[in-house]
């Protein structure tokens, strides 16, 4: 009930005009009496959640320094990776807040490399972040069996069927090209064999999907390029490109690490290429059929099985001595499950993003945290930095030829060209895998071309994905064309406003 608890009126006899009212609402005041009481409630529960928060995360600590010992303490493996998650994350969200007018955000994935690279190499913080290598080979061998897990789910049968010749030019042109002239300019620059300079040329002929797509889907939304369907080649080319880099790295990696002659080293590398794609077909079709769809709790069992499989491929393949292989199965293993999976494909694809979003972070912290800059030899960087910088010119004009005759215009041309630019995700997925193996052999002049390699792959994500993300979002109003229709409505739209801010100014001068 709303009870009036007085009213008093004050009016001016002599003009009849109400001149104040004053009313009190017995509801309002015994909402402000009991609100005071059941903010305090509020606080005081506040206070004890604190609390409890504060002892199981205590309690939690105390289980997990009487297992693992010192391993939890500043200097052991788990406070480390567990700092270096921690500010891998606030990195990348402090670098997704930078935000440019007109511009798409800055990769999140930037913040997560410098968090690395800052936390190894400052002086009193490297002490106690101090990670083994074998745990962080491990982790990023895991974050590499996740995102080929992402490719391999994210490629659609529909568009392998109707992919177009430009798409095919476009995924297989420019990064054979860019991975042939690295090859070439880092046996002569940097000294390193034939195979390892192909090895390091796949690692950079790959293009990266997470700063290319979500810059293209802004100017995708903004309406520029739709009509031509510059934003969807682009978006479907780029996990084809990826795919053929990867495979072309196994290859060469599993021919670098074989012992015996030349012969043998081409025909066990190929012969890791067809045993993996088997490998991948045996496993894909074995998850098609299994968990039955009549089970309950489908799409977990199956999200579970999949990245079971995926990273016991990557690490069995190691064990086995056929490093080149386990990539390549993950690929065949999750497209074929994809397939097959038809229902539920999406709901598996969410699942395995959400591992990814954990693994990320992780994943280009510890790429980061593997460079040292006493360590840094200067002569590798200015080379390794030339022969980027080559091997991108010759990418851009080879993109140039490949979307030439295809019906875009100049400037479409121009741009396609710049928009494939970045690097970040596959290069830091594969970048340390030679590393590693490399370590594994125990071999001193392999770790040598390893950490080379890795240098490069680092280079090359710190330098291109932001300036590919700029280039996109400066170049893509400027080069590409709205649809007519939207032209139109933000023609009239213009209009208009004109028509109202003259009308607005005629009027206010009365």
């Amino acid at each position: 009930r709303n009870c009036l608890c007085y009213l008093i009126d004050y009016t001016d006899r002599q003009n009849s005009s109400v001149i104040y009212t004053k009313s009190v609402d017995v509801n309002l005041f015994l909402l402000e009496k009991y609100g005071k009481i059941l903010n305090k409630k509020i606080i005081t529960e506040m206070k004890h959640l604190k609390m409890v928060i504060v002892m199981v995360a205590a309690l939690l600590f105390g289980l997990v320094w009487s297992v693992t010992g010192d391993e939890c303490l500043p200097g052991g493996n788990l406070f480390g990776i567990l700092l270096l998650l921690f500010c891998a994350v606030v990195a990348g969200k402090l670098f997704g807040l930078i935000k440019i007018p007109t511009l798409p955000p800055l990769p999140p994935l930037l913040g997560m490399l410098l968090a690395g690279f800052v936390l190894h190499n400052v002086p009193v913080v490297n002490t106690a972040v101090n990670i083994s290598q074998k745990w962080s080979s491990s982790l990023r061998s895991i974050a590499l069996a996740v995102i080929l897990t992402r490719a391999g789910l994210g490629l659609d049968a529909k568009a392998l069927r109707k992919l177009k010749a430009v798409c095919v030019r476009l995924a297989i042109g420019p990064c054979l090209t860019e991975a042939c002239s690295v090859a070439v300019l880092s046996h002569f620059l940097l000294q390193i064999p034939w195979i390892w300079g192909f090895i390091l040329g796949f690692v950079l002929g790959a293009v990266s999907p997470a700063v290319v797509v979500p810059s293209m889907l802004i100017l995708q939304k903004d309406g520029y390029g739709v009509e031509q369907g510059v934003p969807t080649l682009l978006m479907a080319a780029g996990s084809f490109d990826d795919i053929l880099a990867i495979t072309g790295f196994n290859t060469c990696l599993g021919i670098a690490f074989s012992t015996g002659s030349s012969l043998y080293n081409i025909f066990r590398g190929s012969m890791e290429v067809v045993g993996g794609i088997i490998a991948g077909v045996a496993m894909g079709f074995f998850l098609r059929f299994f968990p039955s769809k009549d089970q309950k709790s489908l799409v977990v069992k199956r999200s579970t099985l999949l990245l079971g499989l995926a990273v016991f491929a990557v690490f069995g393949s190691g064990r086995a001595g056929f490093p080149g292989s386990g990539g390549l199965c993950t690929l065949v293993m999750s497209f074929l499950a994809g397939v097959g999976w038809a229902d539920s494909k999406g709901v598996v694809e969410d699942i395995v993003g959400v591992a990814w979003n954990i693994f990320q972070p992780l994943l280009f912290g510890l790429i980061g945290a593997e460079i040292s800059i006493t360590s840094l030899n200067p002569n590798t960087v200015g080379l390794g930095v030339a022969t980027l910088v080559a091997a991108l010119a010759v990418r851009i004009l080879c993109t140039f030829l490949m979307v030439s005759f295809a019906g875009f215009s100049l400037k479409e041309k121009i741009f396609v060209s710049l928009a494939w630019v970045p690097k970040a995700t596959v290069q830091a997925a594969i970048g340390p895998v030679a590393l590693d193996t490399a370590r594994e052999k125990h071999d001193v002049q392999l770790e040598a071309y390893g950490m080379d390699i890795l240098t490069v792959a680092f280079l090359s994500i710190l330098i291109t994905a932001p300036i590919g993300a700029l280039a996109i979002g400066l170049a893509g109003p400027r080069l590409l064309q709205k649809p007519k229709v939207l032209q139109e409505d933000n023609e009239h739209a213009g209009e208009n406003r004109q028509v109202m801010i003259l009308s607005f100014s005629y009027f206010s001068r009365f």
